[in-house]
């Protein structure tokens, strides 16, 4: 499904990937492990198209992403959860949760948002909240529910149990458990894997923006 074959990547003057790799198989929950600045964000980023690697090669379902643009990515299937959350502040709940199916025309609006409600009915009650009154936690789940609706074939999740609660981090959990299983792979990027070493098939650790070691979970 995604395979990133020893990319580079430099922001700026800092070289913050040297020569990662990482495969992603299908229908498989990979974990990626290290400490804040090690390159995870980074890893991410690159994967959307918001970073250009200046060598290596990033490829989805056998397709060299080197020449699509962002929004592109996302038309794949791609469901990207940033640790910022990255909301609209204005924009309602729902609003936000269709931001990336706005732009995918082979998605069905209705369709995509009764997967979301689904998964996570919480949100239906708050749908026509702005995003600005939201408390950080609630807007994890909103940035969790706009990846799933996008992401029908790969979601990326980076630091999804970062600064929240332990009540709201166990219900994280328990939705990425149900994903377990699913056609959906995905990637969660952490500093730790307390959250998360129950679900994943594969671990890869990255310390200083390269491989240090990769074991079966």
């Amino acid at each position: 499904m995604l395979k990133i074959e020893g990319i580079h990547v430099a922001i700026g003057s800092v070289v913050a990937l040297r020569g990662l790799s990482l495969t992603v198989a299908d229908g498989t929950m990979v974990g990626l492990v290290g400490r804040n600045g090690a390159g995870k964000t980074t890893l991410l980023r690159s994967v959307m198209g918001h970073l250009v690697p200046s060598q290596g090669r990033i490829s989805f379902n056998g397709q060299d992403l080197g020449a699509l643009p962002g929004h592109a990515r996302a038309m794949l299937g791609i469901g990207y959860m940033p640790e910022d959350r990255g909301l609209v502040p204005e924009l309602t709940v729902e609003e936000n949760i269709l931001v990336p199916v706005w732009v995918n025309k082979s998605l069905k609006q209705a369709e995509r948002l009764a997967l979301v409600y689904r998964v996570l009915p919480e949100l239906m009650e708050m749908r026509s909240r702005r995003a600005l009154l939201l408390s950080g936690g609630q807007q994890k789940l909103v940035a969790l529910a706009r990846a799933l609706a996008v992401g029908t074939r790969l979601l990326l999740l980076d630091e999804p149990f970062e600064g929240v609660a332990p009540a709201l981090s166990k219900r994280l959990g328990d939705v990425i458990a149900g994903l377990k299983g699913s056609p959906v792979s995905v990637l969660i990027a952490q500093s730790d894997l307390n959250h998360s070493r129950r679900l994943v098939d594969a671990e890869f650790v990255i310390e200083r923006g390269a491989n240090v070691t990769l074991a079966a979970a």
